[in-house]
């Protein structure tokens, strides 16, 4: 994995959580890993072509969901996520996706963002793919950014 496109990804995320929601998000100590990657109440995964090939998984409590989905419904409290609950958490994956691709266009990468998938409910993913997971932490809760991307031969 090329540091180049894991901070393109951070800057991604970074910026939506800034210009979207309004809130700081803050890096912690990233950790690299292979086989499984731990996800916590709610992921959504998004699946990357073109010049890279991989996912992008972005996993948080059902407690962050609630307050990113409450953020962008105009700072409506969320006790539960709804049809439409789960609709605004696939949008952030949507909004995650495409700053994604637009930071890895200023590195003259061109990459296509599949629709994300939402996953509800603690659970474990699995790959033989290298990852490297980047917590991080806002006033809405902690994010983990979990990303495995590799370079495709030309």
């Amino acid at each position: 994995m090329n540091a180049t496109h894991i901070n393109a990804v951070c800057r991604a995320t970074k910026t939506i959580m800034t210009s979207h929601l309004g809130v700081d998000l803050t890096p912690n100590k990233p950790h690299m890993g292979i086989g499984s990657i731990d996800s916590n109440d709610v992921a959504v995964v998004l699946g990357v072509s073109g010049e890279l090939s991989g996912q992008i998984i972005c996993s948080l409590t059902s407690d962050t969901a609630k307050k990113i989905v409450g953020t962008m419904m105009g700072g409506m409290t969320v006790d539960t996520l709804d049809e439409i609950g789960w609709s605004a958490i696939q949008e952030f994956g949507n909004w995650v996706a495409g700053s994604t691709a637009t930071e890895l266009s200023k590195e003259s990468c061109i990459i296509d963002v599949t629709p994300p998938v939402v996953n509800e409910g603690a659970s474990r993913f699995h790959s033989a793919r290298k990852f490297i997971t980047i917590p991080m932490g806002s006033t809405l809760g902690l994010l983990h950014v979990h990303i495995s991307l590799e370079e495709q031969s030309a």
